[in-house]
């Protein structure tokens, strides 16, 4: 009975770990391709008689200006999350009766004053497109 209790939490990890292994690695085989048919896309694309160059670098300066957006979308929604974290942190730790002399809340002033750092730099000094 007590190789079997020690055996299945190490078959457990294992198998974990070997998804989250695979997981990863299909995930960059995925973006390793999405990549090689862009670039071959656009080559395809610069090399046709005409417009095509322009339209090439125009493809890719509007997919730059996407992936920055994108980018700082996700991290105002990151502040306001981490800011929302600390905020219920703060108030779960005030509420709790061992804590309230503790001053142990303040904890809650980290992911706060954090998600405050990415909302303010999201704003003001990320770079404008």
């Amino acid at each position: 009975m007590g190789a079997i209790a020690l055996f299945i939490p190490i078959v457990s990890v294992i198998c974990v770990f070997t998804f989250v292994a695979v997981a990863a690695w299909s995930g960059n085989r995925r973006k390793e391709r999405e990549a090689f048919y862009k670039s071959e896309t656009l080559k395809k694309i610069a090399e046709t008689q005409g417009a095509g160059g322009a339209t090439a670098i125009e493809l890719m300066r509007e997919e730059e200006k996407r992936d920055q957006r994108r980018r700082i979308e996700g991290q105002k929604l990151g502040g306001l999350i981490t800011i929302a974290v600390g905020i219920g942190l703060m108030v779960f730790l005030r509420m709790m009766p061992d804590t309230a002399e503790d001053k142990a809340y303040y904890v809650g002033l980290i992911p706060l004053l954090i998600g405050f750092v990415l909302i303010v730099y999201s704003y003001f000094l990320a770079p404008k497109e």
